[in-house]
């Protein structure tokens, strides 16, 4: 199954970028690399919902950067984004990556709450 793929909430569509427990570099990077092209291949009209859900997985500064680029690429397509399965010092990391992109995202600590955040907006 794809990492990255269309999943439905409440009649829905939220794109879920699925990196949970990945734990190598090159996975990472190729997980990312997969979410954006399924990103580029939308509208970039501002209405996609995305779902990232991240709880496991290891971020080296190669990820880290990978990661910080991948959410400046997708701002033109994003309405709305929720991050789940943060921890410890991702928790940092996520806060300094929102300021320095400027986007919109919010962190949640399951996946229901994520979706039915997603589907109000």
């Amino acid at each position: 199954m794809p990492r990255t793929r269309f999943i439905e909430h409440a009649g829905r569509k939220i794109l879920l970028l699925d990196f949970t427990r990945i734990a190598d570099t090159q996975t990472a990077l190729d997980a990312i690399a997969e979410a954006r092209a399924v990103v580029a291949r939308q509208q970039p009209d501002g209405s996609l919902l995305t779902l990232t859900h991240v709880e496991g997985a290891h971020f080296d500064s190669g990820v880290l950067k990978a990661i910080r680029e991948l959410a400046e690429h997708n701002r033109p397509y994003v309405r709305a984004a929720a991050v789940v399965g943060l921890s410890g010092l991702t928790k940092v990391v996520f806060n300094t990556m929102v300021h320095l992109t400027g986007r919109n995202l919010r962190a949640f600590e399951d996946l229901d709450a994520a979706k039915a955040y997603l589907i109000q907006q």
